[in-house]
């Protein structure tokens, strides 16, 4: 089998920054234990795969170790490579995933996600956690549907923060989010997802389904700015609309090529 692969750097408008996925269209499922493979071969945060069903275009996300629910950055960029280098036509794509039906929108300015909004809950069952270091302490935590989030009080918190990664892999959850107001932005956030083979993502557009709705309750506004500070670094818009997040942002292709199986 030969088919086409894609590496996209999606939430960002310069190559080498944002959050790299690799993008692979197929024409039917391939076994899952192979998907997988091409996910460890590919040794990217995510590997989406989309495949037509049905009349429907259909959507899973890899990691290097494990299939996940939900990928944020990745359906960005498998929105991008149908509607740059696919012949897609229309201005929105429709995924059905294990998370529901995605929607993307092409304003060609750049892509919005239009994903299910994330219901958290403050929890305080974690003690142990509530402190991340000597400097740094946690004075919220809440748990979604997926990812546990630590709420700090600025941004050098989440810019100074070095996890113990060791810890965070013992959580019952994806991953932890950590996140504060920032100083440019809304706010600001960093992903660490070591349960996932992922120790720090560098833009998690599914992180956000999370973060808009708390951030637009804690600061009375819909539309919202935000930054991903890791590395690489990434920036997102966001819009709260009843139990909908839009998160907005753009995508280079770094290569296309063939995938042979």
């Amino acid at each position: 089998m030969r088919t086409h692969i894609y590496h996209v750097d999606a939430f960002t408008n310069e190559l080498f920054k944002g959050n790299p996925a690799a993008i692979v269209k197929l024409k039917k499922w391939l076994d899952e234990d192979l998907m997988l493979k091409i996910a460890q071969e590919n040794n990217l945060s995510e590997t989406a795969f989309i495949a037509p069903i049905a009349d429907q275009l259909h959507i899973r996300w890899f990691t290097p170790t494990t299939e996940v629910d939900l990928c944020g950055h990745a359906t960005l960029a498998a929105a991008h490579i149908l509607f740059t280098h696919e012949d897609f036509e229309g201005d929105q794509v429709f995924f059905q995933s294990k998370s529901g039906t995605l929607k993307v929108y092409n304003n060609f300015e750049n892509l919005t996600l239009d994903f299910p909004a994330d219901t958290i809950q403050a929890i305080k069952e974690l003690p142990e956690l509530m402190k991340l270091d000597a400097q740094h302490v946690v004075k919220e935590v809440y748990k979604g549907k997926t990812d546990l989030m630590f709420v700090l009080d600025k941004q050098k918190d989440i810019e100074e923060y070095l996890p113990n990664l060791a810890l965070i892999r013992q959580l019952n959850c994806r991953g932890l989010i950590i996140t504060a107001p920032g100083e440019n932005t809304d706010f600001v956030s960093r992903f660490f997802g070591p349960q996932t083979g992922i120790n720090e993502d560098p833009v998690t557009g599914s992180a956000h389904t999370t973060l808009t709705p708390f951030w637009a309750d804690r600061l009375k506004k819909n539309k919202l700015t935000a930054a991903q500070l890791s590395k690489r670094g990434g920036n997102l818009t966001c819009e709260l609309k009843g139990d909908r997040v839009f998160i907005g942002g753009t995508c280079q292709t770094y290569f296309k090529g063939e995938l042979f199986i």
